[in-house]
């Protein structure tokens, strides 16, 4: 049964000494993950309380927390959006109800990201991805190579291959990626690793705070950018690619054709993820997804998944390439 959000706040009150709320409220949906509350403490500062409601959202809730410690308020400075801070916590019935300084803005829908907000995206993923790495080592958190992201890459088609399920030109195009070696010549960076719409706030088209850190680690840049090629509107994910490479130099030429990578591949995680509970409606609505997915690619000879190269481009594209050079000197 979910808590109540006075109940909550009293939970909240022993996890911070001091703490003197005057108005509490349920904050987010009812089936969700995790009881939450959003409380209001006498000098107008507000603050949020979650409890797991079940041992995911609990193993969730530790690692976000590993994380938030590890983003000290040195690494914090070097960037320009909010990061949720650790206020405290307190035992309850065999887990914790855990207190976070609340990070404001509003999130928007993937549907709902228009061209500023994916620019303002791209350079907040940027800024992640600048920031130093030792930090993350230091921190016990994991630290992959290029070899250690492929090779994870390389786990996954495979076992979805053992299904039987996924058609043979995915699976023909996958390991095609996998073997380009151009491919994988990046420098890992520091990844939130989790990134989706639901992860950003905004405040008009500014990210405002990033949420979600349970999968903080150095790994492949590609990954919290896959999500975004999920957008109906093809500009968004162009955009914010832009955004980001003008941050970060453009050293990883081949992270969109990653970030494609990683996108097909979380279908084969659903099926896997269906498989592994024995779930027919979850494998059967992958195998759709994977379908479609082998239309689409079969139909887009013109965008495959390997190393980027420059295509010749057209008079009207080197003036307005020359016109955003001239306004960057």
């Amino acid at each position: 049964m979910a808590r109540s959000h006075l109940t909550l706040a009293a939970l909240a009150t022993s996890a911070v000494p001091g703490l003197d709320i005057v108005e509490t409220s349920v904050f987010g949906g009812s089936g969700g993950d995790f009881d939450c509350a959003l409380l209001t403490d006498r000098d107008g500062r507000h603050w949020l309380v979650r409890v797991p409601r079940n041992e995911r959202a609990e193993s969730e809730q530790s690692a976000d927390l590993v994380a938030l410690r590890a983003l000290s308020a040195g690494v914090r400075t070097r960037l320009h959006f909010a990061v949720s801070a650790f206020a405290g916590q307190t035992p309850i019935n065999g887990t914790r109800a855990i207190v976070y300084e609340f990070v404001y803005g509003a999130k928007v829908s993937l549907g709902g990201i228009d061209v500023p907000r994916a620019s303002s995206i791209g350079r907040a993923v940027a800024a992640i991805h600048s920031l130093p790495t030792s930090f993350v080592a230091d921190s016990g958190l994991p630290v992959l190579s290029s070899i250690e992201c492929l090779r994870s890459c390389v786990t996954t088609i495979d076992r979805a291959a053992a299904t039987g399920l996924v058609p043979a030109a995915l699976l023909s195009r996958w390991e095609a990626a996998t073997e380009e070696t151009r491919l994988w010549q990046f420098q890992p960076t520091v990844i939130n690793g989790a990134l989706s719409a639901d992860s950003l706030l905004f405040a008009g088209a500014e990210v405002t705070g990033v949420l979600g850190w349970q999968e903080l680690r150095v790994g492949d840049p590609a990954r919290d950018l896959c999500w975004l090629l999920a957008a109906h509107d093809e500009a968004i994910p162009e955009v914010a690619l832009d955004a980001y490479n003008e941050v970060r130099g453009g050293a990883d030429r081949q992270v969109r054709q990653r970030a494609m990578l990683y996108s097909e591949l979380e279908l084969a995680k659903w099926l896997l993820h269906g498989t592994e509970l024995r779930n027919q409606d979850i494998v059967d609505d992958a195998v759709t997804l994977l379908g479609a997915l082998t239309d689409s690619v079969r139909s887009d000879v013109m965008n495959p998944i390997g190393p980027q190269t420059i295509p010749t481009m057209a008079v009207d594209e080197v003036e307005s390439l020359l016109a955003r050079t001239e306004r960057a000197i």
